[in-house]
């Protein structure tokens, strides 16, 4: 059984929550990990109930896998226990002991800083601040908390030795591949790595180790606050044309513009991507909402996406047409990818 990670292939908001979610129900991994921070939100819509997760990875949803925090990510206490007691899972969700911790200090410094607040436009959650503490080896990580003392495990030993026997592992990334800190449209960034490379790196597992890495792009590309998005609509084509989004962690409103394919190949070659997820095909083919089978799709919306995937030379292998986990095409198995 593989590794495989889930990745973003714009500037985040692709449904990566979504996908990861329905693969939880799919392929009933032994272990899921969440990369990355509280900056970034993952949305599940399942069995009538939404959940907008910034910490427990979106595989929550199968109660019989194992739900991880890498060594290379940041918690926040409370968001941690929030979300816990949201999804139910405080019963199978491990925190690695050398986690950081973001603290309310993190935050308040974040919001002081006129260039991140005014020109990048950040989500103002500490993140960075924190990030800066672990480079000059100030930070305190999970565990010097008492409260985490339950939750601390050495992830990278538990994720390497399930792989080792043969479980499947996901790993959940997180924002996208154009807000990264060095392949990203610096300086209107993240303050991390958000490529498959950099989710592994922090996970704890080799290169030789990851069978399959997953981008998933949405049928139309948003990113929120400063940097460059070729081909922006303006505010009121975006609403004309259904593409109006809000933040989730932040509630802002989301710039849009149509699918960028020339953007979308420097993520296959970024990411070194097996497979694509394509999200939100209903928004721009309404008539394909909630479709669960290729051959029921319209023959617009089987044409868009067999002109993308031409041009990504990338199998398309996940299409979801709705909010909710089970609104998803799965044609793995029609594909020849082997664990479906």
């Amino acid at each position: 059984m593989p590794l495989a990670i889930i990745v973003g292939g714009f500037f985040g908001d692709e449904g990566k929550g979504k996908i990861a979610a329905y693969l939880a129900i799919a392929d009933n991994p032994f272990i899921a990990i969440r990369c990355g921070s509280i900056n970034a939100g993952h949305t599940v819509v399942y069995n009538g109930r939404m959940w907008k997760l910034r910490l427990v990875p979106s595989f929550f949803v199968n109660k019989f896998t194992k739900l991880m925090i890498p060594a290379g990510a940041l918690i926040r206490l409370d968001v941690f226990f929030n979300e816990l007691m949201e999804t139910g899972a405080g019963d199978r969700i491990f925190v690695d002991r050398n986690a950081g911790v973001i603290e309310n200090r993190h935050v308040e410094a974040e919001r002081n800083d006129s260039f991140l607040v005014r020109d990048v436009g950040s989500t103002l959650q500490g993140v960075g601040f924190a990030m800066a503490d672990r480079v000059l080896r100030r930070l305190r990580l999970a565990k010097d908390f008492e409260e985490l003392r339950n939750y601390l495990v050495d992830v990278a030993l538990e994720v390497n030795n399930a792989i080792d026997k043969g479980e499947l592992v996901y790993v959940e990334g997180v924002q996208g591949t154009f807000l990264s800190l060095y392949h990203g449209t610096y300086p209107y960034v993240t303050s991390r790595d958000t490529t498959a490379s950099a989710f592994a790196s922090e996970v704890g597992v080799g290169p030789k180790k990851i069978d399959e890495v997953m981008v998933v792009f949405k049928s139309y590309v948003t990113r929120v606050g400063g940097g460059p998005l070729d081909g922006e609509l303006a505010p009121e084509e975006a609403e004309r044309l259904g593409l109006v989004e809000i933040a989730t962690v932040t509630g802002r409103r989301r710039r849009a513009a149509l699918f960028n394919v020339e953007l979308a190949k420097r993520a296959v070659m970024l990411n070194s991507a097996t497979q694509v997820a394509i999200t939100k095909l209903d928004v721009l083919y309404p008539v394909d909402k909630c479709v669960r089978e290729w051959n029921k799709l319209s023959k617009d919306a089987r044409s868009w996406l067999e002109n993308i995937e031409n041009a990504l030379k990338t199998p398309i292998t996940i299409i979801s047409t709705g909010e909710d986990v089970l609104c998803t095409i799965d044609r793995r198995k029609e594909l020849g990818f082997g664990w479906r």
